[in-house]
């Protein structure tokens, strides 16, 4: 799905408009419809609605929204806030409203009492939408401020009112709504993917309102979110007169003293990516644990007892990961540099400890192999290119990062986002809470690994694992609940995501 800036979504509406063409009243019943449509569904009829409009457009769907839950007998009251002109379709659907006779309905203004609102009504906010360019202020801003104190569930239309569709870097949060839902109308906005803005936006639900494909199609924009369609389309296929020699042969340098479990996690996903071999390169004293607990895997011994020390010849994989577990041992640091100055063409996946040990080290990032696959948290992020001052502003220095550097770059997060080196961006969208754990990064390493292993492309690769790892943390999660999920759980479900994404049936 592609996610635009907000004065594109309004050009799409428009060529809606001419090309349907649909008048722009009907365009709006439409989506009040699928507001209202999903309301339904979700609250109770004897909880009164209490629905604050704005004298744009956004109002205009707040209002129809009013309308079409009062026809479907709900207890509405509708305020329409008085500062500035109402746009046509607005106050067509206040006529609208006033001719029903179903709602209690008044408009208000600075020098007016706000309504009371109690813990069991339900808020719906279409006070400002996605036109929004400067925080909101004065009477709007007092609203606002009203909503957020006394309401106990707010559903907002389109896009919490006073947020901003991208970059809320100098916004005031003071003046933006709290919601607990949002419903939003094709496309997600791209500030919703930032978890400063989580606790504004809540729960966000996209609705197709029948925008038209064409524009869709041909309006540019660097920001995407991942879908299993297109991740089905791009996993290698797996031919009958196939062999183990067919889908590669991946390296792990992974493992120390205290983290050989990071080895094992990272070799085991890496083998079910569907990887033809695994060679875990691990500590001499490690060899014992691998071959014990990773019997399909094979192992490469360092020739140090307790760390990482010495890169092996890379001649022989078709990709290498490096980085769970391995521990920043002085002897480590100079074998990972002796690697990355042997890898050659070989597409590699560097994370954890890695990353950290090439942030004390800027000088070595020209040895990072071109398209090679970062994954960093935030943290090791920031410390690989700098303190960013909000997740917006981190994720443009990630963009950054990639292109100088000519690799791909994982963000992982909530929304873990990737950037390549043209400045393209995807947001994954699955995943949940029960993976933040130990051990969950060494997984997605492994995965990517193993696919890059069967010759992927890299960017396809990074895609394609983080998808499917956050598809087996959902698929996990219902076994196990969130509190009770663990890296292992994560494994285990790799097969049943690759079988979804695939559409196969066994």
């Amino acid at each position: 799905m592609k996610i635009f800036l907000a004065e594109q979504v309004r050009k799409i509406d428009q060529y809606t408009i001419e090309n349907e063409p649909v008048k722009s009243i009907d365009l709006m019943e439409r989506a009040a419809g699928r507001v209202a449509g999903w309301y339904v569904r979700h609250f109770s009829i004897n909880r009164k609605v209490i629905v604050f409009a704005g004298p744009g457009n956004n109002g205009g769907d707040a209002l129809a929204m009013a309308r079409m839950l009062a026809g479907r007998q709900y207890r509405v009251e509708c305020y329409l806030l008085a500062f500035g002109s109402l746009t046509g379709d607005c106050a067509t659907n206040r006529s609208r409203l006033l001719e029903q006779g179903k709602v209690r309905f008044a408009e208000i203004g600075e020098k007016d009492d706000l309504p009371g609102i109690f813990p069991e009504d339900v808020v719906v906010d279409g006070i400002f939408g996605s036109g929004l360019s400067r925080p909101a202020s004065g009477f709007p801003a007092r609203v606002i401020r009203h909503i957020n104190e006394n309401a106990s569930t707010v559903v907002a239309i389109d896009i919490p009112s006073g947020l901003f569709g991208g970059d809320n870097s100098d916004n005031d949060y003071s003046g933006v709504i709290r919601a607990d839902h949002t419903i939003t109308f094709q496309f997600p906005f791209l500030s919703f993917f930032f978890d400063t803005n989580a606790p504004y936006v809540g729960r966000w639900r996209v609705h197709d309102i029948g925008l038209h494909p064409d524009v869709i199609r041909e309006t540019a924009t660097p920001y995407r979110t991942l879908e299993g369609d297109e991740i089905g389309s791009l996993l290698p296929e797996r031919k009958k007169f196939s062999h183990k020699g067919t889908y590669g042969h991946a390296l792990l340098v992974a493992g120390s003293y205290g983290m050989m479990g990071a080895a094992l996690l990272a070799g085991e996903s890496c083998l079910r990516a569907g990887t033809g071999l695994v060679t875990l390169h691990v500590p001499e004293k490690g060899c014992v644990i691998v071959q014990a607990g990773f019997p399909e895997g094979l192992v490469n011994p360092d020739s140090s007892d307790v760390s990482f020390s010495k890169a092996p010849e890379t001649d022989r994989y078709s990709a290498i990961g490096v980085g769970p577990g391995i521990g920043r041992r002085k002897e480590t640091v100079q074998g990972l540099k002796e690697l990355l100055e042997k890898s050659g063409s070989v597409p590699m996946v560097i994370d954890a400890d890695a990353l950290n040990i090439l942030s004390d080290h800027p000088e070595w990032y020209g040895l990072i192999p071109r398209g090679s696959v970062l994954t960093p948290h935030p943290r090791e992020f920031e410390r690989l290119a700098g303190k960013c001052e909000n997740a917006y502003r981190r994720h443009l220095k990630q963009i950054e990062f990639a292109k100088e550097h000519t690799v791909i770059l994982v963000l992982k997060g909530a929304c873990t986002g990737i950037a390549d080196p043209d400045g393209n961006y995807w947001f994954n969208t699955t995943g949940n809470p029960g993976m933040a754990s130990g051990g969950s990064g060494d997984v997605l390493t492994g995965l990517i690994t193993g696919l890059l292993a069967q010759g992927m492309e890299p960017l396809h690769a990074a895609m394609a694992g983080v998808y499917l790892h956050g598809l087996a943390g959902d698929l996990a999660v219902k076994d196990t609940g969130p509190e009770a999920l663990i890296a292992r759980d994560l494994i285990g479900h790799l097969g049943q995501a690759f079988k979804e994404v695939k559409r196969e049936t066994f």
